[in-house]
């Protein structure tokens, strides 16, 4: 199967190339770099295990000589899916020793989302472990494999841990100490160019099986590098990551690439709780870290206890979702940190609150754009630009936004503008000073007899109910209204109902027919494998018509 994608123009590439956004340097070869001139500091560090920058390159080559032992090369697609673990930088950078192209899957995928990514990549490998949250990886790449048939491209499973008895099953530590000892230390990219994908992240959607994002090495890197920039990282920084590495939040904004390309140092949670973060904040004098809404409550709670010294971190950063204002002005104060509102795609444009922002600002918008090149429009239904202050549909283009999906024609004819504009589906109104606030989502709207209902403004509402500590609102069909609202709610004490809810939300200024419809009380809201509220598995929670 033949790669297809879309890409910039040559005078796009120009202009950026000129800009100094795009630098002509590999991955593999942006680690050799940073081992020449940070080599004695520690850049990555799970539990007990450190790593210098020095090392961290040396195990890039012994992984990219036992990948190459298995005949993994340049171009070659493989799905990395591990849990928060210093081995998926391991296996991620030597791959781009070899200029092999990761996949990133998350932890909680299985065998439908895995036998996809595997098709559309034409995967030759999978790297798993053996068994994460009480899960067995291997059973279920045995499922892919027997899925796919002798005639599939995967060849290799690579498992971190025990391999168990399967054939072709082989343990990443075996590649890592056994490969063929070399003269010199591998090729710094295996010939890849800055232009060429780097690796292929996933859509972050709620519904559906996800899409191929091919970010390039040159974009990617900008990426990283601008969200690096906004938020004054250096050699003193230290990032935990607690969110999945596979995530691009995680990864890249600023993330783990952005503090490794400054010089700072990588701290892997095992876990999101606080109280596994809280002590590693302790221990490694972390600076930073990354959230998802749903986190936040949970985060504030436990730093209510008084038992942890959070006097390193300084920022907090929270995306993935809107995080509702409430919550934001409470999280600075309770962690004594600056909170960093983040709105970005794995498709590209990231939006960042600034570190000396207002408060308003940082607790009513999702930021502004990283780039000077960040191209945004916001658009009516027809195309055509809205006025400040207006809602509309978020276009965007730009130095690392991508320009089409990967080995997805048809849904790029109808994702993208002619001139190259992302259609992100997201609803935002823009500041005069830039910054977006996010309304929602085109496809996250529920159309209740005409009458059109943001699912965010209505989920936001819903949480300053003092008996509610979280909510989604889902459309569901209805034979009267075509669709009616039903409000998932989390509550501490006894839920409230349809009538207190509709009341409550009168006061806060909502039109009567944005009142949910129902009101179901759930223990916890489940979540997608990238941490989002998944309203499909709620709707499921329904009597079927």
């Amino acid at each position: 199967m033949t790669e297809t994608r879309r890409t910039w123009s040559e005078a796009e590439s120009a202009r950026y190339r000129a800009a100094g956004h795009w630098q002509g340097v590999t991955f593999g070869a942006r680690l050799r770099a940073s081992a020449a001139a940070h080599g004695g500091r520690v850049a990555l560090v799970d539990g007990e295990r450190r790593w210098t920058y020095a090392e961290l390159d040396a195990e890039a080559d012994r992984a990219a000589r036992g990948l190459r032992g298995l005949g993994i090369g340049r171009g070659d697609r493989v799905v990395v899916q591990l849990p928060n673990c210093a081995e998926f930088l391991l296996v991620w950078f030597g791959l781009q020793r070899l200029g092999a192209v990761p996949v990133h899957a998350m932890p909680g995928h299985r065998r439908r989302e895995i036998g996809h990514l595997v098709r559309v990549a034409g995967a030759v490998a999978c790297v798993v472990p053996d068994r994460h949250a009480r899960f067995d990886h291997r059973e279920l790449m045995r499922e892919v494999r027997a899925e796919q048939g002798p005639g599939g491209s995967l060849r290799h499973v690579v498992v971190v841990g025990e391999p168990g008895p399967e054939e072709g099953f082989v343990p990443f530590e075996a590649l890592r100490t056994q490969a063929p000892a070399e003269s010199g230390p591998a090729a710094d990219d295996g010939g890849a160019d800055a232009a060429d994908v780097a690796l292929l992240l996933l859509s972050g959607g709620t519904t559906g099986l996800p899409k191929l994002i091919p970010r390039t090495h040159d974009d990617y890197s900008y990426n990283a590098r601008a969200c690096a920039e906004v938020c004054a990282l250096d050699a003193r920084s230290v990032y935990l990551a607690v969110l999945p590495l596979g995530f691009n939040f995680a990864f890249a904004c600023p993330g783990v690439l952005g503090t490794l390309m400054a010089g700072g140092t990588v701290v892997v949670a095992p876990d999101p709780s606080p109280q596994t973060a809280y002590a590693l904040v302790e221990r490694e004098g972390v600076t930073l870290t990354s959230l998802t809404p749903p986190l936040v409550p949970h985060w504030i709670d436990e730093a209510a206890s008084g038992s942890w010294d959070l006097g390193s971190l300084s920022v907090v950063q929270v995306g993935g979702a809107r995080l509702p204002e409430d919550h934001a002005r409470k999280l600075g104060p309770a962690l004594g940190v600056t909170v960093q509102q983040v709105f970005g795609m794995a498709e590209g444009l990231i939006n960042l609150t600034r570190l000396d922002d207002p408060e308003d600002l940082v607790c009513a918008t999702q930021g502004r754009p990283v780039s000077p090149d960040d191209e945004v429009l916001v658009v009516d239904a027809d195309g055509r630009p809205v006025p400040d202050g207006t809602a509309g549909e978020l276009l965007t283009r730009g130095p690392y936004t991508l320009r089409g999906y990967y080995r997805a024609e048809e849904h790029n004819r109808t994702a993208f503008t002619p001139d190259g504009h992302y259609r992100s589906g997201d609803v935002v109104r823009r500041l005069p000073s830039g910054h977006l606030v996010v309304v929602g989502r085109i496809k996250d709207q529920i159309n209740r007899g005409g009458e059109k209902v943001a699912a965010v403004e209505v989920e936001e509402q819903l949480m300053t109910h003092p008996a509610i500590t979280a909510a989604a609102l889902v459309g569901v069909p209805d034979e009267r209204w075509g669709e009616r609202s039903v409000a998932f709610v989390v509550c501490t004490g006894a839920a409230p109902g349809v009538r207190e809810v509709a009341a409550h939300l009168k006061e806060r200024g909502l039109a009567g027919y944005k009142a949910p419809d129902e009101v179901v009380r759930v223990p916890a809201l489940p979540l997608t494998a990238v941490g989002k509220v998944d309203k499909a598995a709620l709707a499921q929670e329904l009597p079927q018509p």
